[in-house]
C-alpha cells in the first residue's frame, strides 16, 4: 500500500477546521449592545443595572487595563430556531478572546435581571442555553465584562506596566467578538467531539500499531461519506461510520486516570485580589451549571479563602454550591484556608492553614477533606507530612515538582517521611499539568510518564482552564466519556480526589519512601523576591503569637475580667494566611498585588498591637514598674518564658573602641573585631577561645551580583549568578557608634548606586553580634548577598523549617545536592563540625546558600550567606526599590539549641510595659528542647487552653509540662483541637509527661475548672 497517512491527516484537519468546525452553529443573529463602563473599581450586580446604559456598537473597542464594561444583551429567538430535531438555541458572547492561554485576558460573567447569575463567559466557553435566560424566546440578560489585560505577554517576561493601575493606562485593551444568538447543531457538536477523540489518540499512537491505521482509515470513510455543503445532514452518517472504532474497549493492562474536574485559581498573581473573587465567581458559575447537565461530573474545589469570598459577594451562588456539595459533585479538597507556599511560612501558620481551611469546610458543607492539595506551590517542606498528619488527613498531591530543571523524582505515587518519621501517601500526577484538557495528548502522556507501572496502575488527573479560564467544559467531559473504555487509551473514569486515593492505596501496596523536603530545582527566588512582603509575614506570625499568648493569659489571669477577642484574632490570622499564597509571600505577582499586601499588614500590624497592649494592661494592671513580656519560648533577662516579669538579670556592659585601624567589640561573652572597612575578620566566644573566622574570608561581606534569569525573573535564581559579583569591601565611613544602650560600630558604603548602611552591635551579655543593614535599594537585576566565611568543616547544614530543622548537605557530590545552590531557612541556620558551631539568625530573609572550601593550609572554610534583597523587572519592573532593613546576628560557639533561641530572640524583640504586679506563665515547660509555638484559648469558645510544642534539637527529649492555673485534665488533641492519641504523652490533670521523638509535634488542651461565681 502507498503511505498517504500524511495526505489524510493534513485533510482531516483541514475538514474539522473549515466544514466541521462553522458548522456547529448553523445560523446566527446578531444582539442589540447597550453598554455602561464602570468609572473605577468594580461595583455589585444590581447597583451596575441602574446604570444608564448607552448604545453599544458590535466590534468596537473596549476596556481600559482592569477596566469594567456592562453590557445589555437584547433580542429575540426567530419562532423557528431550536424546534427542529438535535438543534438548540444558544447566546454566544465573544468579548474579543484571543487564541492565548485562557485565564490571562478579558472573562465575563452573564447576569439575569434579577441580580442572580447565570454562568460565565470565558474564551473556551462562550455560550449560554437559551433556556437558561429563563425568558421564553426573549433575550435579555447582562454581561460583566472585565478587561484584564494579558500581563503575561507570550511569557516573554519582558516588563510591563500593566501590573499597578497607576501605570497601565487607559487605551482599550479589547474588540467586541460575535454577539449573537446562534442555533446549535448537536449532531454536529457529537461529531466534532469524537473526531478531536480520535484524532488526538490516532496522533500518540506509535505508527507500527494496528489501531492507528484503524482509526485513521475509519476518518477517512467519515470524510468521504459526508456531504462538505451539507454537514448538518450527513453528521450522524459520519458518527455512526467512527462508532465501530469508538466502540473498541481499552486494553485490559490500559493505565486508569481519575478525572477530577478543576480550575486552578491562584488567589493573587497577574492580576490583584480583588480580581480574583470575581474569577472564582465566573468559573464556580460555569461549574454548577455544567454540574445541571452532567450528573456525574465531579469538580474538586480547594482553598476555603475562596469560597469564604463566595459566601460573602455572591451568596445566591453560594447556595447553589452548598446543593452540589451535598449532592458529591462540587467536593471542597485539600483543607487549607488557601493554597499556601510551604517553604516560608512558620510552623504555626502552617498549621493554622489547616485549622481554618478544615474548620471552614467542616462548618459550610459538613466536608472533612482528607488529602492536602498543593498542585502549584514551589516546593514543599520536610515538616509538611506531619503538619498534614496532625490536621486529620491522611493524602497529598502535589504537581509543581514536575517543573524540575536538573532532576526527576523517580516516583509518582509513594510514601513521604518528614523530619520526624511521619510517612504520608502521596501522588505527584504524571500528567504534568493541573490544568488538562483530557486531550489525547495529556492521557497518552500522563500513561507513558507514569514512573511506578507493574506496581501501580492508577493516577490522577485535574482536568479544567484555571486562574479564570472557566474551569471544566463540556468538550472535555465529552473526551472523559469516549475515553473510558477506548482501546489505544488509558481509561478515564470521572471521579473526586478521595476516590482516586482510596483507589490508589487498595491498588499500590509497599510503596517506595521519598525521605525530606521535596526542594523544586527551579523558583528560588522566591526566597527573596519582594522582601518588604516578607518582612510583613514574618513580623506578623511574631506578633500573633503574642497577641493570642497574652490575650490568652490575661483572659485566664483576669478572670473573665479580660475577653479574649476570638473573633478578631480569627479575621486577623486569616488576612495572614491569604497573603501566604503562593505567589504573594513568594514575591512573584504583580505591584498591586505587593501593595495590597502591605497595606494588609500594617493594619494587621496595628490591630495587632491594640489587642496586645489592651491584654498587657488588663494583666498587670495599672502602675509605674517596668515588666518585659517575654513571649519567647525560653526564659530571658530572668524572665521566664511566656511570663512577665521585671528583669532580674543585668549583664556587664558592651564596650566598642577603635584599635589601630580596627574596631574591637567585646562583652565578656564574646569579642568581635572589624578592620578598617567595616568588615568582620575576627569573632571569638571567651568560653571556648576559639576564632569563627576564617582565614582571609571575612564575615559580613556584602556582594552584589548579576542577576538575570533565563526566564521567570521574580521566580528564578539562576546557578550562573555566581559568576558575576562584585564584593563590597570599600567604605565610605566607619566609624564608632555612640547612640543607645549597646556598644556598636556603623559602615556606611554603596551597593552599586544604593547607600548601605550597617549598625553592627553588641547587647551587653550578648552571645551574638547583630548587623542591621539598611539600603536603599535603587538597582536593577542585581541580587545583594551577606556572607560570613566561618572556620568550620561542616559537612550539612542545619535550617530551620516548620516545628523542626533540615539538613542540607555542603558538598555537590551528586547532581541532587548541586541542585541546591539556593535554600530556604527560617529564622536561622547553623553549620558546625564535632564540638563546635556557629548559628546566624535573621529577622526576615529566607533565602540562604552554603558552601564549602579546602584552604592552603589544610582548613576547611563553610561560608553562609543570606540573600537580602534582589530587583527583578517581571511581573513587577519596581520590585524591591526602595529603603529596607535587615538584622542578621551570628552567634559563635553555638549548638542547634543555641540557634533555636537565637531566632526567637531575634524575632521577638523585648516589648517593655509599665504595669502594678509581674504575671506568672500559664504554663511551664522542664526541658527547652520542648518549645512552646503557641498558646491560645479553644476554639470552641470553651476557655479552655490550647498548647502547641515540638521537640526542637532533633533527638528524644523528655520533659514535664504544667499548668499555672487551676484544670480538671489535659488532653492530647489535633490541629482542629479533638482529642487524639498521642504517643509519649502522658496526660493528667495538671500537666503532661512527655517522651517525644525527634521533632514531634504535640496539640494539649489544658480543660479549664470553672471557678465558682463569687
Amino acid at each position: 500500500m502507498h503511505d498517504d497517512r500524511r495526505i489524510t491527516e493534513v485533510r482531516l484537519e483541514r475538514f474539522l477546521r473549515e466544514r466541521i468546525n462553522p458548522a456547529v452553529y448553523s445560523r446566527s443573529l446578531p444582539l442589540t449592545l447597550t453598554s455602561w463602563e464602570v468609572p473605577d473599581e468594580p461595583v455589585p450586580a444590581l447597583e451596575a443595572m441602574r446604570q444608564e446604559f448607552l448604545p453599544q456598537e458590535h466590534n468596537a473597542a473596549w476596556g481600559k487595563p482592569w477596566g469594567t464594561t456592562w453590557l445589555r444583551v437584547q433580542g429575540e429567538v426567530p419562532e423557528t430556531w431550536g424546534t427542529g430535531p438535535g438543534t438548540a438555541v444558544e447566546v454566544v458572547v465573544d468579548l474579543g478572546f484571543t487564541t492565548e492561554v485562557p485565564g490571562f485576558q478579558c472573562e465575563g460573567i452573564a447576569w439575569r435581571a434579577d441580580g442572580s447569575i447565570i454562568k460565565a463567559i470565558s474564551p473556551r466557553n462562550q455560550y449560554i442555553p437559551l433556556k437558561l435566560l429563563g425568558s421564553g424566546m426573549a433575550v435579555d440578560f447582562y454581561v460583566e465584562a472585565a478587561a484584564n489585560p494579558d500581563v503575561a505577554q507570550g511569557w516573554t517576561f519582558a516588563a510591563t506596566p500593566y501590573g499597578d493601575k497607576a501605570t497601565a493606562g487607559t487605551a482599550p485593551q479589547y474588540r467586541l467578538g460575535r454577539i449573537a444568538i446562534a442555533e446549535l447543531q448537536q449532531e454536529v457538536w457529537e461529531l466534532q467531539q469524537d473526531i478531536l477523540t480520535l484524532a488526538g489518540l490516532m496522533a500518540q499512537l506509535p505508527l507500527e500499531l494496528p489501531r492507528r491505521h484503524e482509526i485513521l482509515r475509519a476518518l477517512e470513510r467519515m470524510l468521504d461519506l459526508m456531504d462538505p455543503d451539507d454537514i448538518a445532514g450527513t453528521a450522524a452518517a459520519g458518527r455512526e461510520v467512527l462508532a465501530r472504532v469508538l466502540a473498541r474497549p481499552a486494553y485490559g493492562s490500559a493505565h486508569q486516570l481519575v478525572a477530577t474536574g478543576h480550575a486552578h485559581i491562584d488567589s493573587a498573581w497577574l492580576w490583584p485580589v480583588r480580581e480574583t473573587i470575581r474569577k472564582c465567581a465566573r468559573t464556580f458559575s460555569n461549574v454548577v451549571a455544567l454540574m445541571d447537565e452532567d450528573p456525574d461530573f465531579v469538580f474538586s474545589c480547594s482553598s476555603a479563602q475562596q469560597l469564604s469570598w463566595i459566601k460573602e459577594f455572591y451568596p445566591e451562588l453560594f447556595a447553589r454550591i452548598r446543593e452540589k456539595v451535598r449532592t458529591g459533585q462540587f467536593v471542597p479538597v485539600g483543607g487549607m484556608w488557601v493554597e499556601s507556599d510551604t517553604n516560608m511560612p512558620g510552623g504555626e501558620a502552617m498549621a493554622r492553614q489547616f485549622l481554618e481551611g478544615k474548620s471552614f469546610f467542616l462548618a459550610e458543607f459538613g466536608v472533612e477533606c482528607r488529602e492536602a492539595w498543593l498542585p502549584d506551590s514551589f516546593g514543599y517542606s520536610a515538616a509538611l507530612p506531619q503538619i498534614v498528619k496532625e490536621a486529620g488527613s491522611r493524602w497529598f498531591l502535589t504537581q509543581k515538582i514536575s517543573w524540575n530543571q536538573t532532576n526527576k523524582m523517580p516516583h509518582h505515587t509513594f510514601n513521604w517521611e518528614g523530619i520526624d518519621g511521619t510517612r504520608l501517601f502521596t501522588h505527584f500526577p504524571p500528567v504534568d499539568t493541573y490544568n488538562s484538557e483530557l486531550s489525547g495528548a495529556d492521557l497518552a502522556h500522563a500513561e507513558r510518564n507514569y514512573r511506578d507501572h507493574g506496581r501501580g496502575s492508577v493516577s490522577l488527573v485535574p482536568f479544567g482552564y484555571g486562574d479564570g479560564g472557566g474551569g471544566p467544559t463540556r468538550e472535555m467531559l465529552a473526551a472523559a466519556a469516549r475515553t473510558a473504555d477506548l482501546e489505544g487509551s488509558p481509561k478515564v473514569r470521572l471521579g473526586s480526589a478521595e476516590s482516586f486515593f482510596q483507589q490508589a492505596e487498595d491498588d499500590y501496596q509497599g510503596l517506595p519512601v521519598w525521605v525530606g523536603e521535596m526542594y523544586l530545582e527551579l523558583h528560588r527566588g522566591t526566597y527573596t523576591s519582594q522582601a518588604n512582603t516578607k518582612k510583613g509575614n514574618r513580623r506578623s506570625e511574631h506578633l500573633l503569637r503574642e497577641a493570642e499568648l497574652w490575650c490568652a493569659t490575661a483572659t485566664v489571669r483576669t478572670h473573665g475580667g479580660f475577653e479574649y477577642p476570638a473573633a478578631e484574632l480569627k479575621r486577623l490570622w486569616r488576612l495572614v494566611l491569604l497573603q501566604q499564597f503562593h505567589d504573594i509571600l513568594p514575591g512573584s505577582s504583580i505591584a498591586w498585588v505587593h501593595q495590597d499586601a502591605e497595606r494588609n499588614y500594617a493594619a494587621v500590624a496595628a490591630g495587632l498591637e491594640a489587642v496586645i497592649a489592651a491584654a498587657a494592661a488588663a494583666m498587670l494592671g495599672q502602675g509605674g514598674r517596668q515588666f518585659l513580656l517575654n513571649a519567647a519560648p525560653h526564659a530571658r533577662d530572668g524572665v521566664p518564658a511566656l511570663g512577665a516579669a521585671e528583669r532580674s538579670i543585668v549583664p556587664v556592659p558592651a564596650t566598642a573602641q577603635a584599635q589601630g585601624g580596627s574596631y574591637v567589640l567585646d562583652n565578656g561573652v564574646i569579642r568581635a573585631e572589624l578592620d578598617g572597612a567595616g568588615l568582620l575578620v575576627s569573632l571569638v566566644d571567651h568560653a571556648s577561645g576559639r576564632e569563627a573566622i576564617a582565614p582571609g574570608q571575612p564575615g559580613n561581606l556584602l556582594e552584589l551580583h548579576r542577576d538575570t534569569p533565563n526566564e521567570w525573573d521574580a521566580w528564578d535564581i539562576d546557578e550562573f549568578y555566581r559568576r558575576n559579583v562584585t564584593p563590597l569591601t570599600a567604605a565610605a565611613s566607619v566609624r564608632v557608634s555612640t547612640h543607645g544602650p549597646d556598644a556598636g560600630v556603623v559602615v556606611e558604603r554603596l551597593a552599586g548606586t544604593s547607600p548601605v548602611t550597617q549598625h553592627i552591635t553588641l547587647a551587653p551579655g550578648s552571645p551574638a553580634l547583630s548587623i542591621t543593614t539598611t539600603v536603599d535599594w535603587q538597582e536593577r537585576e542585581k541580587l545583594l548577598k551577606l556572607g560570613f566565611g566561618l572556620d568550620v568543616r561542616a559537612d550539612r547544614s542545619a535550617a530551620e523549617t516548620q516545628f523542626g530543622h533540615v539538613f542540607r548537605p555542603t558538598h555537590t557530590n551528586t547532581s541532587w545536592e548541586a541542585a541546591k545552590f539556593e535554600v530556604c531557612a527560617h529564622r536561622w541556620i547553623h553549620v558546625a563540625e564535632p564540638g563546635y558551631g556557629v548559628a546566624v539568625s535573621n529577622s526576615s530573609t529566607y533565602g540562604h546558600d552554603v558552601t564549602r572550601n579546602v584552604r592552603a593550609d589544610g582548613g576547611t572554610t563553610t561560608t553562609v550567606r543570606l540573600s537580602l534583597v534582589r530587583a527583578p523587572k517581571f511581573p513587577d519592573p519596581e520590585a524591591d526599590r526602595g529603603r529596607h532593613e535587615f538584622t542578621v546576628t551570628i552567634r559563635p560557639g553555638a549548638a542547634i539549641a543555641d540557634a533555636v533561641q537565637e531566632g526567637y530572640r531575634t524575632n521577638l524583640v523585648p516589648r517593655l510595659v509599665s504595669g502594678a504586679a509581674p504575671v506568672e506563665p500559664l504554663v511551664a515547660v522542664s526541658n527547652d528542647a520542648v518549645v512552646v509555638e503557641a498558646v491560645k484559648l479553644a476554639e470552641d469558645g470553651s476557655g479552655d487552653v490550647v498548647v502547641r510544642l515540638y521537640e526542637s534539637l532533633g533527638r528524644r527529649s523528655t520533659a514535664r509540662i504544667t499548668a499555672g492555673f487551676p484544670c480538671t485534665t489535659v488532653q492530647a488533641v489535633d490541629l482542629l483541637e479533638r482529642p487524639v492519641e498521642a504517643p509519649g504523652v502522658d496526660a493528667g490533670s495538671d500537666g503532661a509527661g512527655l517522651r517525644l521523638r525527634p521533632f514531634q509535634l504535640v496539640t494539649l488542651r489544658f480543660v479549664r475548672q470553672q471557678l465558682p461565681a463569687s
